[in-house]
């Protein structure tokens, strides 16, 4: 009876395990078959139970396809059957897809995060007008908040404009204008307690209240 455990080191590699071994096991009786309108019985019958495993895939298209291609890998791409697709190709199979590619880039002002050199590059791209004047003072006061966030409790208007000045190579100066900014306190400023606490408390008063009128006559 021990001589007839079978440990899963010991059997056959699945191409892919969430269709378990039942399955794979059925692909291997498949491609045993040597009749060949019995291997495509066979095989259709495979089909049936993989789509039924994946009820959620019903509506992505092409699903058909993408069963009669896990059924060539789960058989190792040696399954001699008639498929209303073309047989996938091992080589395509085994191909690595390309490394993506991360940004590398190492701003010099972190705290302001990358998104905020790509609403520059935007910026610079329109063309001069009410808009893009808007947008660079909407930039400048964000670059104000993410500075007070990550840094301290104030900054002086020109700080910002300089570090603009210097995300865009130059190409956008505030020093210039007389506008200022959002003032740091309301940049800053804390949103209102939640109505939940404020439920608390009153629920905390009423309990007080009734202690209070405990014992008292009532007419």
């Amino acid at each position: 009876m021990i001589d007839s455990i079978e440990y899963n080191t010991e059997r056959d590699y699945l191409r892919i395990p969430e269709y378990g071994r039942h399955i794979q096991k059925m692909v291997n009786h498949c491609k045993e078959t040597e009749d060949r309108d019995e291997r495509n019985k066979i095989a259709k019958a495979i089909i049936g139970v993989m789509g039924n495993l994946n009820p959620h895939l019903r509506d992505v298209p092409d699903f058909q396809h993408k069963l009669w291609d896990q059924l060539f890998i789960m058989a190792d791409f040696d399954l001699d059957v008639d498929s209303p697709y073309p047989q996938p190709s091992e080589e395509l199979y085994l191909q690595r897809p390309e490394p993506l590619a991360y940004p590398q880039n190492h701003p010099k002002y972190r705290f302001y995060g990358n998104n905020i050199k790509r609403m520059i590059d935007v910026c610079i791209s329109w063309e001069d007008g009410d808009l893009k004047q808007a947008l660079k003072y909407n930039i400048a006061n964000h670059m104000k908040k993410s500075f007070l966030s990550w840094n301290k409790d104030s900054v002086e208007d020109e700080v910002i404009f300089k570090h603009l000045y210097e995300l865009s190579d130059g190409q956008i100066n505030l020093a210039r204008f007389e506008e200022d900014l959002t003032a740091s306190s309301d940049l800053l400023r804390t949103k209102p307690k939640s109505r939940s606490n404020n439920n608390n408390y009153k629920s905390k008063n009423n309990r007080n209240n009734k202690g209070k009128n405990y014992g008292k006559k009532r007419h």
